[in-house]
């Protein structure tokens, strides 16, 4: 005989909401939630993200995943510190051979920390986020800067080397003041060419010129006085005289 039972004793019956779809993704089920970000960097809203839904997911059996840009701008970055690194190597091996003393290389490198001062200055200005565009203009500062302790380091081996100045102190003096004008020359004329560019920050189209013009135009006012002043007072300190028509690596043998 059949008999007639209410279906609430068999299951919940409830309305409630959920994804009309079911994706899947090497047999694990997959839910994408997606958002557009204004305002603020992607880097810090997913770090946001994470400190309020880290503690809710920490369940057996669930992972979060974050892509998009923000995967995106995070392989970018981990493989441009990388080939920083590689060619800051690969630079200090070619100054090596040419000027052939560790001491001179040395002197050059201390301008790169220094030029790191006023481009941290940038990175705050043009909105506090370290970004690949941010980046890049710390590589381009360095590059500046490393020319011109070449160029300066170059001069005064020529003074002693080509023009008999036998007296270091006057060398580097002298050395320091003809570099004068190639070196404010050379940096003034990226400067001005930056202005515009680190000026238009926050105009469409400007998310990658204007955080790298920044940190430039910045790293720029903190290399020229280092260049121009502190590098020859380094290196007069702890350089090394070279005799007319010898150069370094010979005046070791």
């Amino acid at each position: 005989m059949a008999a007639i039972i209410p279906l609430s004793t068999l299951a919940v019956v409830a309305k409630e909401t959920g994804p009309n779809t079911i994706s899947r993704e090497q047999v694990e089920r997959k839910i994408v939630v997606s958002c557009n970000v204004a305002g603020r960097d992607v880097t810090s809203v997913v770090r946001d993200i994470q400190k309020l839904t880290d503690p809710i997911l920490a369940v057996p059996g669930y992972r979060v995943e974050y892509g998009g840009q923000f995967e995106s701008a995070a392989e970018v970055g981990r493989r441009l510190l990388l080939v920083s690194l590689g060619v800051t190597l690969a630079i200090m091996l070619l100054l090596y051979l040419v000027f052939g003393s560790a001491r001179d290389v040395a002197i050059i490198s201390l301008n790169l920390p220094f030029a790191l001062i006023d481009g941290v200055l940038g990175v705050w200005l043009s909105g506090g986020v370290l970004n690949v565009a941010s980046m890049i203009g710390f590589i381009t500062v360095f590059g500046i800067s490393t020319r011109n302790g070449i160029m300066l380091l170059t001069h005064i081996h020529h003074l002693q080397r080509e023009e008999g100045v036998s007296d270091f102190a006057e060398a580097v003096r002298r050395g320091a003041m003809e570099r004068l004008a190639p070196i404010l020359m050379t940096a003034l004329a990226a400067a001005f060419a930056l202005i515009p560019l680190a000026l238009g920050g926050g105009k469409p189209g400007s998310e990658i010129q204007a955080p790298m013009a920044t940190v430039i135009l910045c790293g720029l006012l903190t290399s020229l006085p280092l260049d121009l002043l502190i590098l020859p007072a380094l290196y007069r300190r702890f350089g090394k005289s070279l005799a007319p028509g010898c150069s370094e690596r010979a005046s070791k043998t």
